[in-house]
Parts: C-alpha cells; structure tokens; sequence
C-alpha cells in the first residue's frame, strides 16, 4: 500500500499484465529450488505456530493442506477457499497502485506475489514474496469473520484514499493484519502475517521482553508510526476478530477530522491512556542503535 508499481525479482517483464494488475502465478515455471524453499520454510513454520499462533491460523492452514507439496497453486488453492469464504488469491507482478489493491480486497481477491526468496533468504527478505503472502495471509481468509474484516478493510481503503488519510488507515492494516496479537483465555498469541512467517518474529513478538505490547485502541493505532526496516517495537492485541469486523460498522470520518490538529507516536512510545499489557525494556533497539 505505498503507490508503488513494479516487477518483483524472479518475474518476467514480458508477462502479460491485465488491466487489474493480474497476471498469471505461472506456477509450472517454478524450479525444485523454488519449491525445496517453500518446503523448508512451511515445515519451520508449521512446526513452531502451534500454541503461539491464533488456533483460527492453526485450522486454516490445516484445512488448505499445503503440505509438503511445495509452492500452492493458485488455481487449486481457490477452490478451497472460494467454497469457505468465497475468497480467491491472484497473482500480481509487483506492488500495485493503492486503489487497485483495495478494490481487490473489497472484491474479496487477494493479490499475491509469485517469486520466492533464494535459500540464502530464508530469515530476512525485504519485499514481500509468495511464502509470506500465502503461507502468512491466506489460512486466516479461511475464518468467515476475519475474511469479512478484510473484505471491509478494503472498502474502507477506497474511502479513505478520497480522503487523503491513507497514511493513518495504513497503520491500521500494519498493526492488525501484518503484526497482530490476540489476547486468548491462554495467553497472547499471533495472527498477523509479517509474524506468523517469520521465525525470528514470531519468537520476538511473544517472548523477547524489548517490545510494548499493548492492547488495541483504534485513534492511538491511527496515529502511531511503523518499523518497516526491523522488528516492531510495539505489537498491539485485539481481544478477538470481532473487534475488527466491529471496525467495518464504524464511521472513520469523525476520527479522520481529528488527526490534522493531532501529533503521532513513534513506534516505541508507551502513552499514559495505554492498556500496557508488557511494558517492554527497548533493550533489542537499543542495542542496534548503539551499534550503528
């Protein structure tokens, strides 16, 4: 969601681009290391998500069953989730225009990259590739209310780009649909998708005791600012998917008004108003900025 058009490494900028930003995921070009990459990172994952990861994504993933067969393909992958959710993933080339994305989501399409990550990339990758779109996003667009939620996110992206208040709504994705926390009867667990594919984050946002975590409050997550360059410093949790799907029912353009004549939050602040639910020592980004 930054505006942004381009082909992601591994694409062929010959590829047929629809007026939609589509194209096709080409799935028989994918090589045995493309998929001997998916493999290892879905068995690491798979392995450590159980009791840390929302049982919604736990199910989800389950249900879709993309085993060790290496990168899904998008054709079969749909038919599974068009008949639970009438969701489906499209592949795109790179990261489409704003409107085009949003008017994907609220036409219930999940545009998704179709390159993956070489094997000397398995725990850090800068843009987005298929093993975090699919694996990190898809098994929630399995849950009918999550999937609602997504679907009215995407609405609400329309209207907000009318209103030139993207940047705020951005927030609002960032902290909830990419790095997440729900509060469960058995602790905190993750749902957000930049966590759940990531190894070293799913550790650091649940059991490092450098970032905030705090319990979610909308204008303070509409004003607060984003690490897109490393961990979060702050992970704000949600008490279920309904408190989401409560947001669709919402009018934003009171709170809209409001933020011109408001400040933003860093990343790390802890506000005297916040349900602090771990107050973290900032020890993690502490030491990296010491270090350079």
């Amino acid at each position: 969601m930054d505006g942004r058009m381009g082909l992601r490494r591994g694409d062929d900028p010959d590829l047929a681009v629809a007026a939609d930003y589509t194209i096709d995921q080409g799935w028989d070009s994918y090589t045995d290391q493309d998929h001997a990459v998916w493999r290892t990172l879905f068995r690491r994952q798979a392995a450590l998500l159980p009791g840390r990861a929302v049982p919604g994504f736990v199910a989800g993933l389950a249900d879709l069953d993309f085993g060790d067969g290496g990168i899904p393909d998008f054709r079969r992958l749909n038919e599974t989730l068009s008949r639970r959710t009438g969701w489906q993933v499209v592949a795109v080339p790179g990261l489409v225009p704003d409107a085009v994305f949003f008017d994907h989501l609220a036409n219930r399409r999940f545009p998704a990259g179709r390159f993956i990550r070489r094997p000397d990339e398995l725990d850090y990758l800068e843009e987005p590739d298929v093993f975090h779109d699919v694996f990190g996003h898809v098994p929630l667009l399995m849950d009918p209310v999550f999937a609602d939620y997504m679907q009215a996110y995407g609405r609400g992206g329309l209207r907000a780009l009318g209103l030139g208040v993207l940047h705020n709504l951005a927030r609002l994705y960032w902290y909830t649909v990419e790095f997440g926390l729900m509060e469960t009867a058995e602790g905190l667990r993750i749902y957000g998708a930049g966590i759940v594919s990531s190894h070293a984050e799913v550790l650091f946002s649940l059991d490092s005791p450098s970032p905030n975590r705090l319990g979610f409050d909308l204008m303070r997550l509409l004003r607060t600012d984003y690490r897109i360059d490393d961990f979060q410093e702050t992970y704000f949790a949600i008490d279920g998917f309904e408190t989401l799907l409560a947001l669709a029912d919402l009018d934003f353009a009171p709170l809209y008004a409001r933020l011109p004549g408001l400040p933003d939050f860093a990343p790390g602040d802890v506000l005297p108003g916040d349900r602090v639910l771990h107050r973290g020592d900032g020890g993690y980004h502490a030491a990296k900025r010491k270090a350079g």
